[in-house]
């Protein structure tokens, strides 16, 4: 089945009121009907037009085709199938048109709004009569956070441009603010689903959900490996040959941990349930650095001269072979 857009047939845009819509038409029917045109098959413009103006001066009917050209599929071969479970809710027949001027309009005319002057319909099963309906749309909105509200939890304010259908019938767009609960411990990447608060549902079908994707801003101090932390942890020359115990950084607060004697750079160590939050919580690892002091003294100077003639030490010895 060949799709009709209809707007393009009257020449309007799909925001266009009622009013343009009747004045394209008229114009457009002067201009091709058959009985005075001269233009180039004149008879079957003629009916396009009708066709597409006995479906846009109904708001109804209108609202009705807007929904199937956003939700039908779309075959590469220009074909066209409407969304599952497709039945209009509406009647023609009671414009300018009759059943019987109805019954030469398209086959995609047919397919979606039935002939013989009433439309097919369905019923619910308490008796109420039921038109098209279809779930709301998901909506997808990142939303950015520091590692502290990661691992605290935060409520936060959005902003969000969320669809509606007017009364028309056609899909806008405005403006909520939403207060969300971002609980302690989410990821980078993780995605948190509100129920119901997507787009809104057609022909009384439920609204679509919200899914937030969490985005954590780089920390000055702490790197995010799903619910592990990382550390790069400074030692002097001494802490790390002798041993020590020292202060370490961590999201609830500065803890002490031992360093043990002969570490080397670029050894882990492990604070565990010291990451985010979860069922297990994550781990902080700690990565050991060496960091020399400034030799500004000469009794630093002569020190590590000493340290050079009692402790031979040829860091480069595995490049020598």
């Amino acid at each position: 089945m060949e799709f009709k857009d209809y707007y393009k047939i009257l020449g309007v845009s799909e925001t266009a009121d009622s009013a343009e819509i009747k004045s394209a038409y008229r114009k457009l029917a002067r201009k091709y009907h058959p009985d005075v045109s001269k233009e180039e098959n004149a008879e079957e413009h003629f009916k396009e037009l009708g066709e597409a103006y006995e479906v846009l001066k109904d708001p109804e009917k209108r609202g009705e085709y807007d929904q199937l050209r956003k939700y039908g599929a779309r075959g590469a071969d220009g074909s066209f199938r409407p969304p599952p479970g497709w039945q209009s809710a509406t009647e023609f027949g009671d414009g300018a048109f009759t059943g019987a001027d109805a019954a030469h309009f398209s086959d995609f005319f047919d397919a979606i709004f039935g002939r013989g002057g009433t439309a097919h319909r369905h019923y619910r099963t308490d008796g109420r009569q039921s038109g098209f309906s279809m779930r709301g749309e998901d909506l997808h909105q990142p939303i950015a956070l520091f590692l502290e509200e990661a691992f605290n939890g935060v409520e936060k304010s959005l902003r969000l441009r969320v669809p509606e259908v007017d009364e028309r019938g056609l899909i806008t767009h405005r403006e909520r603010t939403l207060k969300v609960k971002i609980p302690a411990g989410v990821g980078d990447g993780q995605h948190i689903r509100l129920r119901g608060q997507g787009g809104p549902g057609v022909g009384g079908g439920e609204p679509g959900d919200l899914y937030l994707e969490i985005r954590i801003a780089p920390h000055p101090h702490f790197r995010v490996q799903e619910k592990d932390l990382y550390l790069d942890l400074p030692l002097a020359p001494w802490e790390a040959a002798l041993g020590a115990e020292v202060e370490v950084p961590t999201l609830a607060g500065r803890v002490k941990m031992k360093i043990p004697a002969g570490s080397r750079e670029g050894q882990r160590l492990r604070l565990k349930g010291k990451g985010l939050a979860g069922k297990p919580a994550g781990d902080l690892y700690v990565v050991l650095s060496i960091a020399m002091p400034p030799q500004e003294t000469e009794s630093s100077r002569k020190l590590f001269e000493q340290l050079a003639k009692t402790v031979p030490f040829n860091p480069r010895a595995h490049l020598e072979d």
